[in-house]
């Protein structure tokens, strides 16, 4: 059997066919440059435009697979499943839209193999960092987001969605799959001891439509309602070994 890859990074799609390839292509560029082995692993939720076809397609080009769910369940649980079925001692997340700089990854991933850190946070919060074409009401509400959630950990972007982790960070931790902020999950009850935050600068997506609508920010509420109520650092009946 071949040996897992370094880093297995998870990247979940609905309708992202107009810029998979394009993505794929540019994130095993970069690990390969690198001099990293990767894999990326896309979660499609059933997709009505063709985007698991796709995929499936690259396969034979990239070190890519696909892992196909029978419908819309929701980013969170798709990166639980994505990491479920990786064996790599790194893994990660980004999004499939480019709003997450694919050439940061050797940055995050050089971090943790190097000793400087467990968890390595993609950050638009930090000096280097930013955001480009959002509009001043999405500004607001993210940063409304960090400062609700701020008590919960000192890491200035609480909210990103672009990190990886030594896998025994996640290990034996039972994330809840809730809303989109799995990143936040992992922050607040991850196993670490070390997190960097990299800067990079966030680009608002140029296909397909946002994650971000009413319902998200429920979620989101709910989410940070149960982190208050269950404390720092939960675990157990997460998938993986207990630690």
């Amino acid at each position: 059997m071949p040996l897992p890859a370094d880093v297995s990074v998870v990247i979940p799609t609905y309708n992202e066919a107009a810029g998979i390839e394009k993505l794929i292509a540019a994130v095993s560029g970069v690990f390969r440059s690198a001099g990293l082995s990767a894999e990326i692993v896309i979660v499609d939720d059933n997709s009505p435009d063709g985007t698991g076809a796709i995929v499936e397609r690259l396969a034979a080009s990239y070190p890519v697979r696909c892992l196909h769910r029978a419908g819309k369940l929701g980013l969170s649980s798709a990166v639980i499943d994505g990491w479920a079925s990786c064996a790599a001692a790194i893994v990660g997340v980004m999004d499939a839209d480019f709003s997450h700089d694919p050439n940061i990854a050797p940055s995050l991933v050089g971090a943790i193999k190097n000793g400087d850190c467990d968890l390595a946070i993609g950050s638009r919060y930090v000096d280097g960092g930013g955001i480009t074409n959002w509009p001043l009401r999405r500004r607001l509400t993210s940063l409304v987001a960090i400062a609700l959630a701020r008590p919960l950990t000192r890491v200035k972007d609480i909210t990103s969605g672009y990190f990886f982790c030594k896998r025994s960070v996640i290990e034996g931790v039972k994330l809840d799959p809730i809303g989109f902020k799995i990143g936040l999950e992992v922050i607040v009850k991850g196993k670490y001891k070390n997190v960097q935050e990299v800067p990079y600068v966030f680009t608002d997506r140029t296909h397909g439509a946002s994650k971000l609508n009413g319902g998200e920010i429920v979620n989101y509420l709910k989410q940070l309602g149960k982190m208050y109520a269950g404390g720092r650092r939960q675990r157990g009946n997460g998938f993986g070994a207990d630690a």
